[in-house]
């Protein structure tokens, strides 16, 4: 179930992700991305000014069932370097909100879409057929991921937030 993507990251050349998925082994490792995550990133991520990634968020990691809730994470090497999730929503289960979380190092290296492209295949197998995000309005890397990967979505305000209605499976 794990794939792994050729990409150009930080630093000079390629380097190999492997793509799998989130096991309770890599609450550590997941906790330790909290070091290569800005102040910035932490806030677009969890709508919060946290300083680092929430224990209750491990927490509904922990708990995955990997069908209604999915995780995968990437790795470069033994490092988690991003990870991404979905959960099925109860009243409307052809669809699931998704979260995307990359460390600053890995931002616009290609991270995130290898992780959403992976969840929409798993997410489609699954009866899902679209993906809803909300994006902080000042999170324009999230704003440009979104409208790079679905250039026909349009999103309805939500306060301080953008809500995509994103079909899959993601164009190409």
């Amino acid at each position: 179930m794990s794939f792994m993507k050729q990409l150009a990251g930080p630093g000079a050349g390629g380097r190999r992700i492997l793509v799998r998925p989130y096991g309770l082994a890599d609450r550590d490792g997941v906790r330790r991305m909290s070091d290569r995550l800005s102040a910035t990133s932490l806030y677009t991520r969890f709508f919060s000014g946290t300083p680092r990634i929430p224990d209750h968020y491990l927490r509904l990691l922990d708990a995955l069932d990997h069908w209604d809730r999915e995780a995968l994470v990437a790795l470069d090497g033994d490092e988690i370097v991003g990870s991404a999730e979905y959960v099925r929503l109860t009243k409307r289960p052809w669809c699931a909100d998704v979260a995307v979380l990359v460390t600053d190092p890995w931002q616009r290296h290609g991270v995130g879409t290898a992780l959403v492209a992976r969840l929409g295949e798993l997410a489609e197998r699954r009866g899902i057929t679209e993906f809803g995000a909300d994006v902080t309005l000042t999170n324009r890397g999230g704003i440009l991921f979104v409208r790079h990967g679905w250039p026909a979505a349009h999103p309805t305000r939500d306060g301080a937030a953008a809500r995509f209605q994103l079909p899959l499976p993601m164009p190409a």
